[in-house]
């Protein structure tokens, strides 16, 4: 499923720029990456997305490295909303 569009609030795209302040040349071209992927369809099978379960039911995780993914929800036109970016202690 491609998005219709990408939405986010003032404090994840602070918490996300702050995330990617930390990483490497090489990290930040693979974030880069998974962006673009994600962005022609959410549910490619190298994001590993996934649905998550308890309080965050209606959200959905990606991978963006072995230990961080980000969080969204998918809206009911179709677009999409970010709400977490880090690590699993992060998000939940």
């Amino acid at each position: 499923m491609k998005p219709k569009y990408i939405k986010y609030d003032l404090a994840f795209g602070k918490k996300f720029e702050k995330y990617k302040s930390k990483l490497t040349d090489n990290d930040r071209q693979k974030l880069k990456k998974r962006l673009e992927i994600f962005v022609e369809d959410i549910f490619d099978k190298r994001l590993k997305t996934h649905k998550l379960k308890g309080e965050l039911k209606d959200y959905y995780a990606f991978w963006i490295n072995y230990s961080d993914r980000m969080v969204f929800k998918i809206l009911e036109d179709e677009g999409v909303y970010f709400i977490e970016v880090g690590d699993h202690d992060v998000c939940y």
